[in-house]
Formats: structure tokens, sequence, C-alpha cells
């Protein structure tokens, strides 16, 4: 092994000094902006409190009755809906509804955004093959970067809290309904997008009537998956302040509560279980209507 010793590589004062010199750069960098980039999310920071209150303030009953709702709308299956209050109740049932109530608004935030960034640069990306060459390298870096990493440079700019939780969550998050959608489109059979300019559609009417509903099952695929990226990352955001089902599992992960680590994670599952089941079902009926057949 000799020669590794040969490598050539820098010494270890020019590595630190190229390290203290970014360090540096990017802490200069968030003293001067770093004001302006917070009060650029304070907006933001006041819909995500008040989502947050509004979830908190609504009777568990009636919470219960318009996710079932919801559910029932979103998969019309009968089966799913019952599993869905069984599992809503047993949750309220062993104290855990206002941290899940708090998870519960931070995902859907998180997805919401996630959907509206990501839904038009996977579009962008279908068509733009340099487009695609860009983005995709950054896509890979995202999705095989470590998860802690993400919250060194948010928290170093904007502090400890909401924000930095959600951006941190986004950023994880955000790669497979982007690649989905972008998948989706590309799919679409060539025979069809020719009929349609046969017929003098437009570009704009071709996304919006043909290729967007057949790429359908694919983008819904991307932010099921994107979802359950946002539920994974829940913990780790609790280390910058997050408050929901992650802190209490980080909490006994540091006090060694068996019990209550137990609980809270079986409670992000449920959660994982119930998004996944009702994204999926809603996906199967809208490629069953475009297939023309009718529940």
């Amino acid at each position: 092994m000799s020669w590794i010793k040969e490598f050539p590589q820098l010494s270890r004062s020019q590595l630190l000094e190229i390290r203290k010199t970014l360090d540096g750069a990017y802490r200069e960098f968030s003293r001067e902006y770093g004001e302006v980039i917070e009060s650029f999310f304070d907006p933001l920071l006041a819909f995500l409190i008040w989502f947050e209150k509004l979830l908190l303030a609504t009777p568990w009953w009636l919470m219960i009755a318009i996710l079932l709702t919801i559910t029932h709308v979103a998969a019309r299956s009968i089966k799913l809906t019952v599993g869905v209050g069984v599992a809503l109740f047993l949750i309220g049932y062993f104290g855990m509804w206002e941290d899940t109530m708090r998870t519960l608004s931070i995902i859907t935030i998180c997805t919401l955004l996630a959907v509206g960034m990501g839904v038009p640069i996977g579009i962008v990306m279908a068509r733009s093959n340099r487009v695609q060459s860009v983005i995709t390298p950054i896509l890979d870096i995202m999705q095989t970067m470590p998860a802690f990493v993400y919250l060194i440079p948010v928290v170093m700019l904007l502090g400890i809290g909401k924000i930095p939780g959600l951006i941190a969550v986004i950023i994880y998050a955000i790669p497979p309904v982007i690649r989905l959608t972008n998948l989706g489109i590309r799919l679409v059979d060539r025979e069809v997008l020719e009929a349609s300019d046969a017929f003098g559609a437009s570009s704009w009417l071709k996304l919006w009537r043909v290729q967007l509903p057949l790429a359908m099952p694919n983008i819904m695929a991307g932010i099921n998956q994107t979802i359950m990226m946002a539920l994974a990352m829940v913990v780790i955001a609790s280390m910058i302040g997050v408050k929901g089902l992650g802190q209490p599992v980080l909490k006994s992960i540091t006090n060694q509560y068996f019990t209550l680590g137990l609980l809270n994670g079986l409670a992000i599952v449920v959660l994982a279980i119930i998004f996944d089941r009702v994204s999926q079902a809603y996906a199967q009926r809208s490629q069953q209507h475009l297939g023309g057949r009718h529940d």
C-alpha cells in the first residue's frame, strides 16, 4: 500500500487555509444577508404558525371527520376510511394528538411547497435535454447527501426554528417529485403527441390536456415518495427546533425512554401508511378514469 503515500494531495496547512477561507466567507455572508433572508421567510413562518394553531384548535372529533372525508373522497374505499379512523383515534388515545397535528401541519406545508416547486422543474426538465443534464447531477447530490448535512448551512444562516427545519425537509424531499414528473412526461406516447399536433394544439394546451394527465400516475408516485421522505426527515428536523412527533423520539434516544420512542415512532409510521395508501388509491382511481373505467 506504499502507493497511497505517494498520492498527490494538499498539505495539511493548505487544506486548513481553504477551510478557513470558505468558513469565513459563509460566516460573513450569513452576517450580512441572514436577517434579510430571514425576513423574506416571515410570511411563510406566519402561515405555518397559523396553520399549526388551526389544527391544534380544531376539536379532535371534527379533525378526524375532516381527514376521513378527505380519505374517502380520494380513495373511495370504506375499509381504508375505517382503518384511518381507527388509527387516528388510537393516536389520540395514547396522548400523541398534539404532536401528530404539529407534524401533520409541517408535512402538509412541506409537501405543498415541494410539489409547487418540483412539478414545474420536472416539466422544464422534460422539455429540454440541456436543462435535464444540468439538474440531474444536482438531484443526485441532493439524494446522496446525508440528511444531517442539510442542517449545517441552514442553521448557520437562519438559526434554529421552524423555517430552517422546513427548508431542510423540502431540500431532502423534493427530488422524487422532480424526477418522476420529468419521467412521466417523457414516457407519454409519441403517437398521442403527434395526434394532438395534428389537431392544432399549442404546446401549453398539449402539456395541460395531454402530457400532464397521462403522466399523472408517475407524478402521484413522486408526490407519494416526497411525503415519505418528508416524514423520514421529521426526527432529524426536531434537532433544530421543529416540534412534533420527532421531538419525543429524540428525547427517548437521549434518555433511553423505550416506550415513548416506540409509540411516537409508530405514530409516524401510521401517518406514513395513511399518506401512502390514500395517495396510491387516488392515483389508481385517476388512472382508471383515464382508461375509461369507473368505480
